[in-house]
């Protein structure tokens, strides 16, 4: 005769073990049957038992139901742009552009005028040291050497590079 093992008893067993651990640690050292004596000392002199401490120190506020906050909160983050607010104007053009741009802290700053297959076709201004601040500045178009057609404007300070369309009629 040949005998064959069942596991049914094996789990029986287990799962009777893990229900008898689990209601040892629910009821812990803190739930014992027997009731402690209170410290007198404690108890006339007015003074409590400090609390244990949680070993993660974390503190929630008082979560209530069906509130909320409609306050707004609005947080600034420092603008590390070196060069900003680019502006380009008469677009489209024929004699002149109007360039317009903010640089936040010192450094080199250059603009071309670039085709559309990235040749450069003239420089407006070449690399220069330039203050913080805003700056505005009118180019006239040269028309015996920029024909009509779309470019881009390259404004180019530190290692930040801006680049605009523009329409030359």
């Amino acid at each position: 005769m040949r005998r064959t093992f069942t596991y049914a008893p094996s789990w029986i067993l287990t799962i009777a073990l893990a229900i008898s651990l689990n209601c040892a640690l629910a009821l812990g050292p803190h739930r014992t049957t027997v009731t402690a004596k209170k410290d007198t000392l404690n108890y006339l002199l007015g003074t409590k038992k400090p609390k244990k401490k949680s070993f993660l120190n974390l503190s929630f506020p008082p979560i209530k139901a069906g509130l909320f906050s409609s306050a707004k909160v609005t947080v600034q983050q420092p603008s590390d742009k070196l060069l900003s607010n680019v502006s380009i104007f008469p677009n489209p053009t024929t004699d002149q552009i109007n360039l317009k741009y903010n640089v936040s802290r010192y450094s080199t700053v250059s603009v071309k005028l670039v085709d559309v297959l990235g040749n450069n076709v003239a420089t407006l201004v070449p690399q220069q040291l330039v203050e913080p601040g805003d700056y505005t500045k009118t180019y006239a178009i040269n028309s015996s050497r920029i024909s009509k057609g779309f470019y881009f404007v390259k404004i180019m300070a530190g290692t930040e590079s801006v680049i605009r369309r523009i329409s030359i009629m």
